[in-house]
């Protein structure tokens, strides 16, 4: 369990080994994803609707509803697992295969 109200993921994508990044915000209705960025495109990751470039990064806006949760898969066929930061502490997340994680909220 981790007491925050927002928290960023940040990963390598496995094919094109560009580095991605998400923060995300604890609502009542779920954990809604507020902004996306990545380094650059490639494989199905088109920067989104809106975006700009700024500081090596595109950044935009998803417009996404929130989700119940969010399940971290674990496939060993990227350079990293998962990079969960909040409050000024990170935590690595599914660096191994089959270290799959879900994040919710708690009620």
């Amino acid at each position: 369990m981790i007491a925050t109200t927002t928290f960023m993921l940040q990963w390598t994508h496995s094919v094109e080994k560009i580095e991605w990044r998400e923060r995300w915000q604890v609502e009542p209705t779920g954990l809604h994803v507020m902004e996306a960025s990545v380094k650059g495109s490639g494989a199905g990751m088109e920067p989104g609707d809106g975006a700009v470039f700024r500081d090596g990064w595109w950044t935009w806006q998803p417009k996404l509803a929130p989700l119940k949760q969010l399940l971290l898969a674990a496939s060993g066929a990227t350079a990293s697992g998962w990079r969960l930061c909040y409050a000024n502490n990170c935590r690595e997340l599914g660096v191994q295969s089959g270290e799959d994680t879900t994040l919710s909220s708690c009620p």
